[in-house]
């Protein structure tokens, strides 16, 4: 996009046809849809690989908190990196490294190794790759595109994800029937194109932060000072940490299929797809008439809409009731995700924007990694599906106690009304 593009396009300006005419736009969601499309096979195969070795819970929680880990570490100061480096760099080194992560799961793989711990250190180094990549990616679109058009192209980035959430899992139940080490060659594969799509980008410079002069410490706390500053971002950021946190199921899915449903390796690809099926429903519908008014309520109502499909799924025996309730759970949080990735740009100023997405990357991993391992450290102490049920309980209590904390965050009305300023 041209830097001095009016930030308020015309109506043909303002359409899905437009965005996919940016050259970069359609870099970076090719680069988006093949990302998360290896990220999903590989997963597939990690949590069946891992549960098949160790038939534990807790083992497929700690997949999770190894990926976790190294974001806690990484994150904060990949974003202040993101702000000051070509970001397309990052992220095609950082894609490189999960590149590494997926061939030493074929190494492993093919030496018929036993031993988890190979597999959690494999999946650390994907973690390290994640963290670095996530703040760079996640503000690449507030570059490309008007603020006009932001709803719409988050809605379409979102449908990019959400298919490939939809084929990655699907294809990823597939290929392990081959083996795991044709499900890691193709995420390996996948990865290497990302790094290839991002260095072919020629999205503009982002603004520079503040100058040299100021401390490294200052920069890399300077995202967590702004969004307590801003109700806004920080309720929209911690209700996702929350609900998800506890309403996520996604780790205890391997149990289900192989020994509440009996529905085995190919089942559980359905069923992690599913979520993804119910999003890209509702993200095409995004696309083709953006949500204009009373944002914030609707956020809550998807959020608690969220917790009460988790419950269903929970309480579920039959496959295909299941599959409904991982549908609505995916519809209903692709309404919150595209209504918060729209907020958080909105609300701050470009300057700061890799380090505020890298603080919303540490949230984001906190609740879908952590909450995986909290799945799992549940399900072994009060049983599965006891642990799906307290998650779903507890996302609607994030709700009410959430629009009682950010009443600024509830009545958001219009996307056009939010500005940096109101946060600063």
């Amino acid at each position: 996009m041209n830097p001095a593009a009016p930030d308020h396009p015309s109506t043909e300006e303002d359409s899905a046809a437009a965005l996919f005419r940016l050259r970069d736009f359609r870099f970076y969601i090719s680069g988006r849809f093949l990302g998360t499309l290896a990220m999903m096979i590989q997963s597939v195969a990690v949590g069946w690989q891992v549960y098949d070795m160790t038939e534990s819970a807790m083992a497929l929680g700690m997949v999770g908190l190894a990926q976790f880990l190294p974001m806690v570490l990484i994150t904060l100061p990949a974003g202040d990196v993101a702000d000051r480096v070509d970001r397309r760099l990052i992220v095609a080194v950082a894609a490189a490294l999960e590149a590494a992560a997926a061939g030493w799961l074929i190494v492993l793989s093919l030496l018929g190794t036993n031993e988890v711990i190979w597999f959690y250190a494999a999946l650390a180094l994907f973690g390290t790759g994640r963290a670095i990549m996530a703040p760079a990616s996640r503000s690449f679109v507030p570059l490309i595109v008007s603020s006009r058009q932001m709803p719409r192209a988050i809605a379409v980035s979102s449908s990019s994800f959400q298919i490939s959430v939809i084929a990655g899992p699907a294809l990823g139940g597939f290929l392990y029937l081959f083996g795991p080490v044709a499900a890691y060659g193709t995420a390996f594969t996948g990865f290497l194109i990302v790094a290839v799509a991002f260095l072919a980008m020629k999205v503009r410079p982002a603004p520079l932060p503040e100058g040299p002069a100021v401390s490294a410490i200052h920069r890399l706390t300077a995202g967590i000072s702004f969004m307590r500053r801003s109700p806004i971002v920080f309720g929209a950021i911690s209700l996702d940490l929350f609900a998800v946190l506890l309403g996520g199921a996604t780790a205890l899915l391997p149990i289900f299929a192989r020994d509440i449903l009996a529905v085995g390796p190919q089942g559980l690809g359905i069923m992690r797809a599913m979520p993804a099926a119910g999003a890209i429903v509702v993200s095409l519908l995004l696309i083709w008439r953006p949500i204009r008014a009373r944002t914030g309520h609707v956020m809550f109502a998807c959020v608690a809409v969220f917790g009460i499909a988790t419950i269903a799924f929970g309480l579920s025996r039959d496959f295909g009731l299941t599959l409904m309730a991982l549908a609505l759970m995916g519809a209903s949080d692709m309404i919150s995700v595209n209504i918060r990735s729209t907020l958080v740009p909105l609300a701050t100023p470009q300057p700061m924007l890799g380090r505020v997405s890298a603080v919303e990357m540490l949230f984001i991993g906190a609740s879908n990694e952590l909450g995986e391992f909290r799945a799992g450290v549940s399900a072994a102490l009060f049983g599965t599906v006891p642990a799906v049920l307290i998650g779903g309980i507890g996302t609607l209590g994030v709700v009410g106690l959430w629009m009682w904390l950010f009443p600024a965050l509830r009545t958001v009305d219009k996307f056009e009304d939010v500005k940096p300023k109101q946060s600063g």
